[in-house]
Formats: structure tokens, sequence, C-alpha cells
């Protein structure tokens, strides 16, 4: 998705389009902790009305990303302490059991989608694409998801895990951080593929614990 001029597509509700636009900007950073939102500004950038823009915020504010004060106004929620240990236990809950059951049940094709996918998250990485290096990341995670017919697991750990990505935006850029989670990534395929359903929920956990500590390390000054 463009972050600075969203091309709108035919079919899809502009409700939701904003909410993935504007979603993207807070979780990037684009939109910092504290900033105003301000619904004719976003409308005007989108080229929508204030309707979709108002529902969208609406949405975003359920998910504890925005703050809505009636006296004040709207503002990109902080980055909470709270919020983050939250999103870990979601997380690490609904990912746990997610590799554990992918464990064995892999196709040659999956096998080969992961391969390719890890590939490509470490040239990523080397070439210092670090937006394209958490796309990667969080396909690596959906993927298992989808490998047991998960759907509506990965939704519910994309909302919960917004917290965390906000952080991660941070912390990518700091050396050694991306050949980490390769590794990680790395011991969680080994034991999906030889069917270890234990040491894949072994793993994922440790490999979520990981990604909280590096969040908490490097974004300290901006968490609440």
């Amino acid at each position: 998705m463009d972050l600075d001029t969203p091309l709108l597509k035919r079919g899809v509700p502009l409700s939701e389009q904003v909410y993935h636009f504007v979603r993207a900007l807070i979780v990037t950073g684009r939109m910092r902790p504290g900033e105003a939102v301000i619904e004719a500004a976003l409308a005007a950038r989108i080229g929508v009305s204030r309707t979709p823009v108002r529902e969208a915020l609406k949405r975003l504010s359920d998910e504890g990303l925005i703050d809505v004060f009636a006296q004040s106004g709207t503002f990109i929620a902080p980055i909470s302490l709270k919020a983050l240990e939250e999103a870990y236990l979601i997380r690490t809950a609904l990912e746990a059991e997610s590799a554990s059951r992918a464990a064995g049940r892999l196709t040659e094709a999956d096998k080969e989608a992961f391969s390719d996918n890890v590939a490509a998250h470490e040239l990523a990485i080397k070439r210092q694409r670090f937006g394209e290096a958490i796309r990667l990341d969080d396909l690596f995670h959906r993927m298992i998801a989808e490998v047991n017919g998960l759907h509506m697991l990965w939704r519910a750990v994309d909302i919960s895990k917004a917290q965390m990505d906000r952080g991660r935006h941070l912390a990518i850029p700091k050396p050694g951080l991306g050949a980490v989670t390769i590794r990680e990534h790395n011991k969680i395929l080994k034991a999906i593929v030889s069917g270890d359903a234990a040491g894949a929920e072994r793993y994922m956990r440790a490999h979520l614990a990981t990604s909280l500590r590096n969040t908490l390390e490097i974004a300290a000054d901006l968490i609440a």
C-alpha cells in the first residue's frame, strides 16, 4: 500500500481501505504517538468523504491504536507497556498452538514456499529493505496458520500484534536483529518439517519472547 497517496480500489468498502491505510501509517511510525488525527485532513489526503474516515478511526480506537477524547480531540495512542505485554500473551498462545499443529503437515509445495520466504527475508535484510523484511516476517507466521487452515487465528494475531509491530519498525534497523530472526525462523521451520510439535511450539515461544524483549529495549523511550 502506498503510504503517501493510496490508490483506492473498486469493490472494496472505503472504510476498509481507509482503515488499512491509517493503520499502516501508525504501525510503521509515519504517524507518531501523541500526534493529532484530523478527520478532514485525512479525508482530503485519501480523497474520500469524512464518513469512511470516521468509521475507520472507530475501528482503530477499538484496537487501542487511537485515543479519542471528547473535549480535546483524537490522537495516536502511545505505545503502552500494558498493551505490549497483552499483545505478547495473546500472540504467544495462538502462534505456539499454530506452530505445534503445523508440525508434520507441510506438503512439498509448502516446504518450497517456506524456503523461498526465508531466502527472500534474508535478502531483504542484507539489502536493508526493512519494511520488506517485516512484511516477509509476517508472511512466515501467517503461512504457518494457513497450513492449518486457521485463517481466523491469523486475523486475531494480526489485530493483537499491532502494538508489537510499532516497536518492531523501530527495532529492525538495529544490527544483528535480522540475522537472529532468520535463525529463529529456521529453527521453527526445521521442527515443523520434521514433525516435532513440541519443538515447534518451544521455538515459536522463544522467538516471540525475543521479539518482545527487543521491542522493550529499543522502544523504551516511547513506551508509556
